[in-house]
């Protein structure tokens, strides 16, 4: 899959097929009985979706870019955010390829904290 922005990947159709089984599955943890089972096995609950050995990865690592890549909707993964609290910013961070500070500071004009 070729994305026609270097470096971003595009949620098409091709993309949205891609991703259906890390979407269903994220898409899952609005059920707070998924919720339970994704933090008491993490892995075995990837597997109850039938995810990929690269899907599984890139959700236990939490590597959002990754996910997205792999064709997770980021309004589904950011389900997983609510079980692995990651404020938004730092999920954007990680996308840019940034740490979190400078992302704050150059993408958002923030101040790291301690106002340097």
């Amino acid at each position: 899959m070729e994305d026609r922005i270097p470096e971003t990947p595009l949620f098409d159709r091709s993309r949205q097929r891609r991703g259906y089984r890390l979407n269903k599955m994220a898409m899952g943890l609005v059920d707070p009985a998924n919720r339970e089972a994704f933090r008491t096995d993490e892995e075995a609950y990837l597997d109850r979706f039938g995810l990929s050995a690269e899907e599984k990865q890139a959700v236990m690592a939490r590597n959002w870019q990754e996910m997205v890549r792999l064709g997770g909707n980021v309004f589904y993964i950011l389900k997983i955010s609510a079980i692995s609290p990651a404020r938004m910013t730092e999920i954007g961070a990680h996308q840019a390829g940034m740490d979190h500070e400078t992302f704050l500071r150059e993408r958002l004009g923030k101040k790291p904290a301690g106002g340097r």
